[in-house]
């Protein structure tokens, strides 16, 4: 198993990139939107995906209170980042956008 799979509560890097996508593009007050994000996201159900997100939301909470070490110690697993104007998505992130056939 990978060391990093506690990170993601049980779910795969591609899930979460894919679940971080649909996220993304659903909108909040979608009525459907749990079931449009599972299937966007593949092999998850509405409920799994809307648990997901909750404990996102637990999870950053956590980390802005202070209770939990966004750092993961002393192992920076990502480089700082400029806020200051936009990221775009890579060609990954393209990649499965157009896997997703989103219309």
């Amino acid at each position: 198993m990978d060391g990093f799979q506690g990170l993601f509560h049980g779910w795969t890097w591609e899930e979460n990139k894919l679940f971080e996508l649909a996220l993304a593009v659903v909108e909040e007050d979608n009525p459907n939107r749990w079931d449009v994000v599972s299937m966007m996201v593949g092999g998850r159900s509405a409920e799994e995906v809307e648990k997901h997100y909750k404990i996102l939301l637990e999870d950053l909470r956590s980390i802005e209170s202070g209770y939990m070490d966004h750092r993961l110690g002393e192992a920076h697993l990502c480089l700082p980042v400029e806020y200051t104007r936009s990221i775009s998505w890579t060609e990954e992130d393209q990649k499965m956008l157009v896997r997703l056939d989103v219309n």
